[in-house]
């Protein structure tokens, strides 16, 4: 006997949600699985130098890819931590906005191998002698290239949140918390998401410093894709590196079916401009997950635990509120902070000077400066190239989100394809042409950090209303002047996100790209990231010191003299509504 044909909706239905809970349980186990291998051993003892060596055999690429992301996985969820922590008090208070976002320029200044000196003894402390301290080392240096960019990130989409949705919330009387999660937090998700997906990217690009960590004696190789690759480039072995390139690819593919696409698609119900006739993105893994009634099942009660949290959140706004301090407390608190402020810097600059000075001499730190110009030229000329290169690519990528869902795994692996895998073509044309180093190695800075920029101004682009985009074809609005007036405005605020962002990256890259080797083969360029490098192989914490001071005063001066300046300019006259 046949069904009903009203029933074969229901039954079509059915079956959907089935397979949905099946295959919604086997996403949950085999990750609950690939967390019990990538953990398994963390409290072993730490392996005796020379033992537990990596195996360059590409059957051994499978373990070390998912330690690996386990690594970046766990770097990734602390990096959300701190984002929504940190950015949002940056942006919700001007004293701490004051201290905060100088202080986030320097970190993200910083090279890891900085971090890396500074903290794997710390790291190392916690579990003595076994590999869970190295492993926290390696997860924290990885969180230190994914976590600046996506709070700078974060910071800029809550200071430029559109008039009109302002005033809404406060129409809605809608509290403090209720006014982050509903309106502040929804606004920011789309760029945050790019920039997530920018950050685990770059994550890639220094992952060889850190799994690889040689810290003066201190040696600790832990296994994973970066380790692997160290020891291919020591080995000059080609066959091994191409291995690597291919795992390192199926595991970018695999972040961007389950975690990012899913992510990108369940972001665009909170774009500002919802334009009519655009396909939305499709994830089979969101879908999957929609149509599941476990996972409806298991989340309900969460769902209404947070729920509560707005109930309460919106009981307490309604209290009456104490009167705030006068004019004359206010001041007087200004000037306690900024006394506060000026002893602490002052008691950090004192405790830097005597620690650097006694193990270099003053004429060693105008040397450091020195090689800091000659870094911050090939910064200034390569932000710049690559801003007019990928500018025009990134907006025409915003404006055609067919187009920018076909370049997004592209991209994410050119972002994420390390620097050090270019080493043999670049010691070997160097060598070959007899070329300049400190010309032809500073291409190497730019290739990680270059795609902050493409990421943003494609977050950017995809935000100019359609309406705005109508009226441009309507008046015939075409070539620079379209550029000048609907383009660049839309895009400038993000862009300056994005240029800030790569600009310390590439300060940071300068460990990697101005001193390289292949095999027996090293080259060198003059300036003060292989000044750094080369101090940290040797556990000269001295000049390691001296080297990060100067890199992030440089790189604190050029924020403020210029790139900060850009960025107010950017959020008063160019903001939304």
């Amino acid at each position: 006997m046949s069904l009903p044909s009203t029933s074969i909706p229901a039954v079509s239905r059915l079956r959907a949600a089935t397979v949905g809970d099946l295959v919604a349980v086997l996403l949950v186990l085999g990750t609950l699985v690939m967390l019990a291998q990538a953990s398994r051993g963390l409290m072993q003892p730490l392996p005796e130098p020379g033992l537990g060596a990596i195996d360059l055999h590409p059957s051994a690429l499978p373990e070390y890819a998912l330690r690996t992301s386990m690594r970046m996985l766990g770097a990734m969820v602390l990096s959300l931590v701190f984002t929504f922590t940190y950015a949002t008090w940056a942006a919700k208070s001007r004293r701490a906005e004051q201290i905060l976002i100088p202080l986030l320029d320097i970190l993200q200044s910083v090279p890891i191998l900085g971090f890396i000196s500074v903290t794997v003894v710390f790291f190392m402390s916690l579990a003595p002698g076994r590999l869970l301290g190295a492993e926290l080392a390696a997860v924290f240096a990885i969180f230190t290239s994914q976590a600046w960019n996506m709070a700078f990130s974060f910071y800029q989409s809550l200071r430029t949140v559109p008039n009109e949705l302002a005033e809404a919330s406060r129409s809605f009387r809608l509290s403090p918390w209720m006014r982050f999660w509903k309106l502040e937090a929804p606004f920011a998700t789309p760029a945050l998401i790019w920039n997530m997906m920018m950050s685990m990217s770059g994550g890639w690009f220094f992952v060889v410093a850190s799994e690889a960590i040689s810290v003066g004696n201190t040696i600790v190789t832990l296994p994973g894709i970066g380790s692997y690759i160290a020891l291919a480039i020591a080995h000059r072995d080609l066959g091994a590196i191409g291995w690597a390139i291919v795992a390192m690819l199926i595991v970018i593919l695999i972040y961007d079916q389950l975690l990012f696409r899913p992510l990108v698609a369940w972001a665009e119900r909170f774009r500002f401009e919802q334009e009519a006739g655009v396909m939305p993105l499709r994830s089979w893994v969101l879908s999957t997950l929609r149509r599941s009634g476990l996972v409806s099942w298991v989340l309900s009660p969460v769902a209404i635990a947070w729920r509560r949290t707005y109930r309460r959140s919106t009981q307490s706004a309604k209290a009456p509120t104490p009167i705030g301090p006068d004019r004359r407390a206010t001041d007087w608190l200004d000037r306690l902070w900024y006394v506060t402020i000026a002893a602490v810097s002052l008691i950090a600059l004192w405790k830097i000077s005597a620690f650097v000075l006694a193990g270099v001499t003053p004429g060693e730190v105008g040397t450091a400066m020195l090689l800091g110009l000659a870094t911050m030229t090939r910064v200034f000329v390569l932000i710049a190239l690559a801003s007019v290169i990928w500018v025009p690519a990134g907006v025409w990528l915003g404006l055609r989100p067919g187009a920018a869902r076909i370049a997004q795994p592209i991209v994410q692996f050119m972002a994420a394809f390390p620097a050090n895998l270019l080493f043999p073509l670049a010691v070997s044309a160097i060598v070959a042409l007899r070329l300049d180093p400190d010309i032809w190695l500073s291409p190497l800075m730019i290739l990680g950090t270059q795609w902050y920029i493409v990421f943003n101004v494609i977050a950017g682009a995809s935000t100019i209303p359609a309406e705005l985009r109508d009226i441009g074809v309507n008046l015939n609005v075409r070539g620079w002047l379209w550029w000048r007036r609907i383009a660049l405005p839309a895009v400038f605020p993000f862009y300056v996100t994005g240029a800030i962002t790569a600009s310390g990256g590439a300060w940071n890259a300068s460990i990697v790209a101005e001193i390289v080797s292949w095999g027996d083969t090293t080259l060198k360029a003059r300036g003060l990231g292989s000044y750094i490098a080369e101090a940290t192989e040797a556990g000269d914490f001295h000049r390691v010191v001296l080297g990060i001071a100067v890199m992030s005063g440089f790189v604190v001066i050029i924020n403020r003299a210029f790139w900060r300046p850009l960025y107010a300019f950017a959020e008063r006259k160019f903001r939304l509504g």
